[in-house]
Order: C-alpha cells, then sequence, then structure tokens
C-alpha cells in the first residue's frame, strides 16, 4: 500500500525531516509533500505579480499563490499531518486542519501537551493526537502494513 501524507505547520524546527527519516527506516511506501518551508519565499510568493504598497494586499497576493500549493497537495494526500510549535502560533496550520475537516480528509495533529487547550477543537476533528514524530510514523507503520 502507498501513501501520501501532506506536512503542515511549523517551519522553525526539523520535524519533517525527523518524520522522513522514520520513514525511510521503516521502508515505507510513503510520500512527503509540504507547503513552501522558506519563509522568505513563502511570503514573496505574490511578488512577481506587481509591486503592492500595503503589506495586507502583498500578504493577500502571496497567500492566494501559496494556496495552489497547499491545496492541490492536500487534496491528493492520503493523510495529513498538522505541526503546532510552541513558540509561534501557526495559523495556517489551523486553518489547514479546518480544510482537512471540511473536505473529509484524515489528519493527525502533532503538538505538546502544553498547547492541548487552545487546539481542542482541532483535536477534536484529527484522528489522532501525536506528541512525538516517532508516534507519527507508528501510525504510517500501522496504516500502512496492518
Amino acid at each position: 500500500m502507498s501513501f501520501q501524507v501532506y506536512l503542515s505547520g511549523e517551519i522553525h524546527t526539523d520535524w519533517r525531516d525527523e518524520i522522513r527519516r522514520g520513514v525511510e527506516a521503516a521502508g515505507l511506501d510513503v510520500v512527503l509533500t509540504s507547503p513552501v518551508t522558506d519563509h522568505d519565499a513563502s511570503d514573496a510568493a505574490g511578488d512577481h505579480l506587481g509591486e503592492e504598497r500595503e503589506g495586507f494586499w502583498r500578504d493577500h497576493r502571496s497567500s492566494k499563490v501559496n494556496a495552489i500549493r497547499t491545496r492541490t497537495l492536500i487534496a491528493a494526500s492520503d493523510l495529513v499531518v498538522v505541526r503546532f510549535g510552541d513558540k509561534y502560533k501557526q495559523w495556517n496550520a489551523a486553518f489547514d486542519a479546518g480544510y482537512c475537516a471540511a473536505l473529509g480528509k484524515p489528519y493527525v495533529t502533532l503538538h505538546s501537551e502544553e498547547i492541548v487547550h487552545p487546539l481542542k477543537e482541532v483535536d477534536a476533528e484529527a484522528m489522532a493526537w501525536a506528541r512525538t514524530t516517532d508516534q507519527v510514523v507508528k501510525i504510517l507503520e500501522h496504516v500502512l502494513r496492518a
């Protein structure tokens, strides 16, 4: 069984690499995709469409260009992993989780116990809540090999 997994959320740690290494070590047939994780490149995604004087409109335009990738990859995924870090609030990750819920797309949240309360609605729709990347890999192993 092959699986396509979209890795959404926090971009300031190497959690995606940890999952990638775990998937490879387990020999799982998984294709991992993600949003643009270079913060500056993401912010500039729409800059080639013309100069904006106001930050709101620059962000608006870039978010729409970024959404082409995000929506396409989420729609093509069998599972989405949504990572919420402790240091920054990832509003985009919460949006991705809501988008998955609206699509009926299975998703797993990945975050510490310290932010369970603010994520209670997001976690309520998730198929699982993982605290570590190893737990995410174990979920994938179960789904693909059970």
